[in-house]
């Protein structure tokens, strides 16, 4: 199943890009798999050729989300409608009909069945709803541990860019250092009326 469907894709010039995605953030791990995968990081880029590498995601297991998405975050789908008719002969025809009805699956649980499929969906989401779309998923290959059969490859770690963790917003930080410039005028302010006391106490001592 990993090696399927290599032989429909043009290997010849790709570079075979690795990412581990034990403690890497699900959204932006994906938008780095979404631009290599697209050959957005080539100055050859254009979108009507698939230009893009091939991608190797290695620990989807480990995987991490923020917030509460593990519980809120929910995957939908439909199984449609099945018709089946059943019969003895023409005048006893029956149509048995299995209706269909949506179905969800919080991200915990599809993480417990398949994480290799979290992943998936963020990255083919990610990507523009062409007829390049079937060929880059193609060259997408997950795993949930750590390893994989394409060992005897030139493979190449990818090395994820530095996040820039914020740690407060811009007007709270701002709120910040206006309530500190506050604070220290009203001690300058206070040190300058205490001064003014001590003269006058001289004074009239004099």
């Amino acid at each position: 199943k990993a090696l399927a469907g290599l032989r429909r894709i043009n290997l010849e010039g790709l570079r075979w890009r690795v990412f581990d995605a034990k403690g890497q953030v699900l959204g932006r791990l994906a938008s780095q798999i979404s631009t290599v995968i697209q050959g957005k990081d080539k100055p050859t880029y254009a979108p009507n050729r698939d230009d893009g590498d091939m991608c190797i995601v290695i620990n989807a297991k480990d995987v991490c989300v923020t917030g509460r998405k593990l519980t809120d975050k929910v995957y939908y789908w439909h199984t449609g409608q099945v018709l089946l008719f059943s019969a003895v002969s023409f005048k006893e025809l029956k149509l048995i009909a299995y209706v269909g009805h949506l179905k969800e699956r919080s991200l915990k649980d599809q993480m417990a069945k398949d994480p290799t499929e979290v992943i998936r969906k963020a990255v083919l989401r990610m990507l523009p709803r062409n007829k390049l779309r079937d060929d880059r998923d193609r060259k997408l290959r997950i795993f949930a541990d750590s390893e994989h059969p394409f060992g005897d490859r030139p493979l190449e770690p990818y090395m994820m860019p530095p996040r820039k963790v914020r740690e407060m917003r811009p007007r709270v930080r701002r709120a910040l250092i206006r309530a500190q410039k506050k604070a220290e005028e009203q001690e300058q302010g206070g040190s300058q009326r205490k001064g003014r006391k001590r003269e006058a106490k001289t004074e009239m001592a004099a």
